[in-house]
């Protein structure tokens, strides 16, 4: 039985990890800080803002002095990321017959409401979503499974019912972590560097509620 599928956004709604590379990077030189992609790999992809800075800069970084970071970083993204914004393979098909079968939909994403918004109007695809959760919505960030846990409520339906799509480990698991069934998404990360999901997809081309039905 299906009740609801939930998307992670970064690199399951739309490929935006090659723009959060560049503005990362940007913003990291401002500060005389210049990452491997391998540590970008580890310790950006799915992670939040407060442990991404606080990682790379080497201390804890809270409360106004995050604020005020990480709004000077995402306003590099969304204007670097605007004209570019385009969604992953099959995903507006898919959208359409998930609410044409009546089933219910959310997002779920450790990225700031802004960037939501700015993704879901430029895709126009708001109005398809009964649950949009972004990281001020939630007190502990994914792998905890609050996100997801939340997004069930706000749906009314059974975790234990719902499908999660996420590309990276913390999301993941996080999903996992909720008891969810969880469909990887290969855009970032490989099979080997995800945890152990019901399947694996490269995107959403082909995606149906009968391929959901099988897992």
């Amino acid at each position: 039985m299906i009740e609801a599928v939930i998307f992670d956004m970064d690199g399951v709604i739309a490929h935006t990890n090659p723009y959060h590379s560049i503005s990362f990077k940007e913003f990291f030189a401002r500060y005389g800080i210049y990452p491997s992609e391998e540590e970008f790999r580890d310790h950006m992809y799915g992670k939040n803002n407060g442990y991404i800075l606080s990682h790379f800069f080497g201390r804890e970084i809270i409360g106004e002095e995050l604020k005020r970071l990480e709004a000077e970083k995402e306003g590099m993204f969304r204007e670097i990321y605007s004209e570019h914004a385009t969604s992953l393979p099959g995903l507006i098909q898919f959208l359409e017959e998930l609410q044409e079968g009546g089933i219910k939909m959310g997002v779920a994403t450790s990225a700031p409401r802004a960037n939501l918004d700015l993704i879901l109007d430029k895709l126009q695809i708001r109005d398809k979503f009964g649950s949009l959760l972004s990281e001020e919505d939630v007190e502990s960030h994914k792998p905890s499974p609050e996100v997801y846990l939340k997004s069930a409520k706000n749906l009314k339906i059974s975790p234990e019912n719902s499908f999660v799509f996420e590309d990276s480990y913390s999301g993941a698991s996080a999903g996992l972590n909720a008891g969810m069934k969880v469909i990887g998404v290969l855009t970032t990360h490989s099979k080997e560097e995800l945890p152990d999901c019901d399947i694996y997809i490269n995107d959403f081309t082909g995606m149906t509620i009968d391929k959901l039905v099988t897992i």
